[in-house]
């Protein structure tokens, strides 16, 4: 092994059915280091830590520990805990109703037995030494949600954790809680513990981690020290752009010149809700299309969902074509007008026992109301209507949605919002996981409405496909809004440089 290196990962491999998820992927982590774990979406980090700690068996490759004089089997989590490998997600996997002590030591209270002063005593150290602002007999539910995470770094630290995994731990924290949760595992650093830390925080990388490795489409970019990796170069091996190989792609919109172009249809101000994200400014002209760009992660969908009301508005101001309108739910959004796309086709889109017809006339049928119900005839009219119009490729309009293709089920959702005729389109992710002929079909229908007057707000994490599509460009880091690009620079250099944060 290296020398310091506490965990070594060589030639993994992992492939799931029609997926090669890992080819040939190496990961080395050093004692004392804060190392980040970096890829896009599908890049193969969560299945790299699922492999590590036992979720998944690997089916090439080797992995070495320190102390260990030959591979490791790590063929169940508790394989992992007994090796000294721990993980903290993101969602809290412990138990709110019982006390910090009772968590710190529930499942491995062999030789504590049921000797209550002792576990809350030594609870009580753990939570000195590590600084951790909580009792040992205080309910664990009433400690924030970063005092939390830190009880379950304690636990594991406590569980002589020689490698621990923090994966996406800082996604529901605000900024003070940050600031504690780093000054810990700053700590543990000190002495001597390897971190992995799993982020989608550009700044948050460059705050707290000595190194960094990157992964995407399951394969090793590389492994980096963290000052010889600026931002922007980050961005770029992360998307698999090279700077010096991007192009300006333009537009191939036509620009719509009917009434009412150049207004502006939708606006808010201020507009901040329940998910995170810092107050936002944004705007849509009539017949534009626009959209939120930045890394997984950075609150491009968040932005949207609180345009709809999916999420709870916390502040801020909207208006409709210049009158201000309040939305506090959907249906608020939809009776102005606006409509929406969810990138959570499965959850929150399709309802897979229905028909495509029901699929279709759903969102009309919310509008009118339950006391209206759409006649068996007009629900016939409109499927056939958007089956044609937009190629859907179904036996019948009376086929269960769940049995058409993705690409299919996702021309079904565009198909019911159509229906209600909104005057502004939100499309977060209409390309994810569908062929190439649908994809290159919806990016011209949104080119095609945008001709004919609707305004869109397209999300994709294919850069390209927004240069394409889009004439106006809101770029988001960190869950807050850091430029805006149009015109000249609409470029794919542009955009991430900005997403790195200005680095040349």
């Amino acid at each position: 092994m290296r020398d310091k290196a506490v965990l070594e990962m060589k030639n993994i491999h992992k492939s799931f059915p029609g997926v090669r998820a890992l080819q040939a992927v190496d990961f080395t982590l050093c004692e004392g280091e804060i190392h980040a774990l970096m890829g896009e979406n599908g890049a193969g980090k969560s299945t790299l830590i699922k492999v590590l700690t036992g979720v998944y068996s690997k089916d090439e490759g080797d992995i070495f520990l320190k102390g260990h004089d030959k591979a490791v089997a790590i063929n169940s989590p508790q394989d992992a805990q007994n090796l000294g490998i721990s993980t903290v997600y993101q969602e809290i996997t412990l138990c709110p109703n019982l006390s910090v002590a009772e968590n710190m030591y529930i499942g491995r209270t062999q030789g504590i037995g049921t000797n209550w002063k002792k576990m809350n005593e030594d609870a009580e150290k753990i939570l000195k030494s590590l600084d951790i602002p909580a009792t040992a007999t205080q309910e664990l539910g009433s400690c924030s949600l970063a005092v939390q995470q830190m009880i379950a770094i304690g636990r594991a630290v406590d569980m002589d954790c020689k490698v621990l995994i923090l994966d996406e731990p800082t996604s529901s924290l605000d900024e003070g809680e940050v600031e504690k949760l780093f000054k810990l595992m700053r700590d543990l650093k000190a002495k001597g513990v390897g971190i992995i830390f799993v982020t989608h925080f550009l700044d948050q990388v460059y705050e707290v981690c000595d190194k960094i490795t990157v992964l995407r489409d399951g394969q090793l970019v590389g492994e980096y020290e963290i000052e010889n990796l600026p931002r922007v170069q980050l961005v770029s091996k992360m998307l698999g752009k090279e700077l010096d190989d991007m192009s300006d792609i333009k537009s191939e919109a036509t620009e719509y010149a009917g009434e009412g172009a150049g207004q502006k249809v939708f606006e808010a101000t201020g507009l901040c809700s329940d998910a995170g994200i810092k107050p936002f400014d944004f705007y849509i002209k009539k017949g534009e299309v626009n959209g939120f760009t930045g890394l997984l992660g950075s609150g491009r969908s968040e932005c949207v969902r609180a345009v709809f009301g999916v999420d709870k508005i916390t502040s801020g101001k909207v208006k409709m074509n210049g009158k201000d309108v309040k939305i506090s739910k959907p249906i608020d959004a939809m009776k102005n007008g606006i409509a929406f796309l969810t990138e959570d086709r499965k959850g929150e889109g399709i309802i897979g026992d229905l028909s495509v017809r029901d699929n279709i006339i759903l969102a009309l049928q919310v509008m009118q109301g339950w006391f209206k119900p759409i006649s068996k005839a007009q629900a016939y009219a409109f499927a056939d209507e958007y089956i044609k119009l937009l190629s859907i490729k179904t036996a019948s309009a009376d086929t269960p949605i769940k049995q058409l293709s993705g690409g299919n089920q996702q021309k079904v959702l565009i198909g019911r919002w159509l229906l209600t005729h909104p005057q502004y389109l939100i499309m977060d992710e209409p390309t994810r996981g569908i062929d190439v002929g649908t994809k290159i079909d919806i990016q011209k229908l949104v080119l095609k409405l945008a001709s004919e007057g609707m305004s869109v707000t397209f999300i994709s994490s294919e850069t390209d496909e927004m240069l394409r599509t889009c004439s106006r460009l809101v770029v988001m880091r960190d869950r807050k809004v850091v430029g805006e690009l149009s015109g000249e620079d609409l470029t794919q250099n542009k955009i991430m440089s900005t997403i790195a944060g200005g680095d040349k």
